[in-house]
């Protein structure tokens, strides 16, 4: 055998050995999901969930300004014998057009860690175009993840959510005791983290302020959200 093609046969083996390993390794994420040690009563200090709360962000990207309204709704949807609190978020664009409707679902564990159970995706395209790609639920096609843990401090990341090849998303807390000023005011003792997707480049820093949740994201790709208003129903 030529010496030459050594290095390339080492390169390509070390390449199948990585594909395989990651492979692997993703697929091989399966929490245990006991429903008796969940409850969809969500009251984590930075991850609050109370039904009847209503949050309207501001998202400016470039020129473009869209609407966010977050609320907290007093139903319930049970995902893998986890009863779920419903959290409806609904953009609009600067004309006034409705852009995206989710139903995300939550639970928050007895050791106070909140969980990420999936999301009803539904993007409006215009001339009645409708699509619902992004849409996923644990158990059925999927598996839940963390989106905050009980104690947030600076570490390792963590799975928020994951469906093979089309949602594998990761959040690290990384900062404690931020301050951020919104319109909705300042806050002190924030935290901060980092979320990004296994399939796609660029990350979210987010901060979540105690007792309201999260009031500012931003994007490695220029977007702004920042938290307007909160009201309580």
């Amino acid at each position: 055998m030529n010496r030459k093609t050594l290095p390339g046969l080492l390169l390509l083996f070390l390449a199948s050995f990585a594909a395989i390993y990651f492979t692997q390794a993703r697929e091989s994420y399966r929490p245990l999901i006991d429903p008796a040690n969940f409850s969809s009563e969500v009251n984590h200090p930075w991850y609050p969930l109370k039904p009847g709360t209503v949050l309207v962000y501001t998202e400016k990207e470039g020129d473009e300004v869209r609407t966010r309204t977050v609320t907290v709704t007093h139903e319930i949807r049970l995902v893998v014998g986890v009863k779920c609190v419903v959290v409806r978020n609904v953009v609009m664009g600067a004309n006034g057009q409705e852009q995206e409707e989710t139903d995300d679902w939550f639970a928050q564990d007895k050791q106070g860690n909140v969980w990420y159970f999936g999301e009803a995706l539904r993007e409006f395209k215009g001339h009645g175009e409708v699509r619902t790609e992004g849409s996923w639920e644990a158990g059925n096609n999927g598996q839940p993840g963390m989106i905050m843990p009980a104690h947030p401090a600076p570490g390792p990341a963590y799975r928020q959510a994951y469906l093979a090849n089309r949602v594998e998303d990761m959040g690290q807390v990384t900062a404690l005791n931020e301050t951020v000023t919104v319109p909705f005011g300042t806050f002190s003792g924030c935290v901060r983290t980092k979320e990004r997707s296994m399939l796609e480049s660029g990350t979210d820093k987010k901060w979540y302020a105690k007792g309201v949740g999260l009031v500012r994201a931003e994007s490695t790709g220029g977007e702004v959200m920042t938290l307007v208003s909160v009201q309580h129903h």
